[in-house]
Parts: C-alpha cells; structure tokens; sequence
C-alpha cells in the first residue's frame, strides 16, 4: 500500500474540522472523500466548501463506507470513545482529536478494540507532529543545553460564560483543563516525563466546569509550572529553563512556529515556518502508517496517550471536577 492515495472521511464538523479539511486539501497522496454532520445541511455544506463527494447526516453510514480508509474523529469529548470505536469496529483507521477520551478507561476500552480489530489508532495532539516541537524534543533529548531544570506553560484567553457553548458544557468535558489545559499538560509530559508529584488548585464556574487550573509537576530535579485559563488572555507560551540556556516557544507555543533562544546575554529568534495551519504533519504521519500497514503510532504511541488521559485523571480528582 506504498503510495497508495489514502481516502479520508471527517466525523463531527466544527471548527476544528475545517481547520483539518483545509490541511488535508494541500497534503499530498490524501483526498477527503466524505463527511458527516448530525445535520445534513452542514453536511452538505462543509462538503460544497471543501469539494468532498459524500455528505452523510448519520455517522454510522460514513463508518460503514468501503471507500474510506481513515476517519478524523471531531465531535465534541465526551462523544470521542463512542464514535472511534464506531469506526474500528467498521475496520476504518482512527484519528482521534484531543483529548483522546474522557478517562483513562475509555481510552484503553479504545485500544483494546483497536488492537482487537486489527485497526490502526491514534490520538491527535497535532502539536507533537509540529517541526518547532520537534526541535524542543530533540534538545531535550541531545542534551544541547545540558539538563532542562524548569517548564512554565500556559494557555489562556477570556470568552463570555455562555452554557450553550460546548466550552461550558459538563456533559461533554468542557471547562479549561481538557480543552486547553491538556497543553501544558503535554508539553512538561513530552519533555520531562511523569512527574514524581503533583499539586493543583482549580476555579469553577457556577455550572461546575473548571474556569481556570493551575498545576505543579515535581520532578525531583526539576518542576514544571502549568496554567490554564477561559478567565483571561495570557502569553500562552512555553519557556523552557535549561542549565546552559533559554528555550522560549512564543505566543500561541502549541502552534505558532517561533522559538526564542537566550544564551550567553544572546537572544536568537528561529522560525520554523509551514505552509499549512498544522494539522498536515499529523495527517502526512497517520497516513503514511497506513500505508505501511502500521497499527500505532511510534510518536504519538499509545504508552504516552495512556499516561497523558492518566495525567488529566489525576489532576481531576486533585481538584473535585467530575463529568
């Protein structure tokens, strides 16, 4: 299956999933052939935007397509674990968006069927697959700047409290930790690994979800200072503290291409400028694996998935949110 054109089908049609049409249109050797919408106007909507042949208004019938080949998973959280294993179970290859599930139990209830139906599967936390980060990984990894002592990362910005909006809404994993808290999260768990401790406080709006999460990872030898926020705009960076140097990933860290680097009284600004929004170098990743007949991911494997909805559990329970 080599070079085979890998045929793609979009299930849930938010933002997100135009944002993923719109990479996948300039990825080369894949072609969106389906889509579908709870509604069949926004189905055929989205498919007129993107010249996408079929638009379904049922999810079981874009599973059930002997076309496809992989189906990008963009419904809202609480509805991840149900519709990813709609598809393995229809043997289509599984791109998951963050957070992967719910809990850890429903992504290993994923895996499981997963590796039971033979179906490639994967969690897509598309900032892993971006070359700025790459970068980071492999200074942590190399040693360039000797140990990395020190992490702080944030991501924050205001939105009116609105319980209609799916960032408000309990019952289908809103508030700031698992829709943007799972950034930082991710970015201390890439690069310092499970942490030793953790410590973390919460604010809450009214209807329970969380408005704002702080958290502590504690290494031993170093720390990992996390943050995020619907309450306020912030820097949304992520700066690295090494024993030889500074390593900042600029505003917007989990995809805005700039790394800052300040060593001996020097600042160097690298660029690591891509052509599409992001969401290519994940696409170009699971699709590749495809091809290759591969059935988990060797960078986003399910080890890391595991211990990231794990880290996500723990930091629930710390401070009382339950779905």
């Amino acid at each position: 299956m080599k070079n085979n054109n890998i045929k793609w089908g979009i299930i849930g049609l938010g933002k997100i999933a135009h944002k993923f049409a719109t990479d996948l249109a300039s990825t080369e050797n894949v072609t969106l052939v389906a889509v579908a919408s709870r509604s069949q106007q926004n189905a055929e909507e989205f498919a007129e935007k993107y010249q996408v042949k079929k638009a379904f208004n049922s999810y079981i019938d874009l599973a059930k397509d002997p076309t496809i080949d992989a189906v990008y998973i963009a419904t809202p959280h609480s509805f991840h674990k149900e519709h990813t294993i709609l598809c393995l179970q229809n043997k289509k290859a599984v791109l998951c968006e963050k957070p992967f599930a719910m809990n850890l139990r429903e992504v290993e209830e994923m895996i499981a069927i997963a590796k039971h139906n033979n179906v490639l599967l994967m969690d897509a936390l598309w900032t892993f697959f971006l070359p700025h980060f790459r970068y980071v990984l492999d200074i942590v990894k190399n040693k360039k700047f000797g140990n990395l002592k020190n992490l702080e990362a944030g991501f924050g910005f205001y939105t009116p409290y609105n319980t209609e909006s799916r960032l408000f809404k309990k019952e289908v994993g809103g508030g700031s930790l698992l829709d943007i808290g799972i950034y930082p999260i991710f970015a201390a768990l890439s690069t310092l690994g499970k942490p030793k401790k953790i410590e973390s406080a919460a604010t809450f709006f009214k209807n329970g979800v969380d408005s704002s999460c702080s958290v502590v990872f504690d290494y031993g030898s170093a720390k990992a200072h996390l943050k995020s926020t619907l309450l306020e705009e912030t820097p949304t960076e992520a700066v690295f503290t090494f024993e030889d140097a500074i390593l900042k990933l600029n505003t917007r860290f989990h995809e805005t291409p700039s790394v800052t680097i300040y060593k001996n009284d020097k600042e160097e600004i690298l660029d690591f400028k891509y052509k599409t929004i992001g969401y290519s170098f994940e696409a170009e990743h699971f699709s590749q694996l495809i091809r290759e007949e591969k059935k988990e991911s060797n960078i986003m494997t399910f080890e890391f998935s595991k211990d990231l909805i794990a880290t996500l559990d723990q930091v629930r329970e710390i401070i009382g949110l339950e779905y």
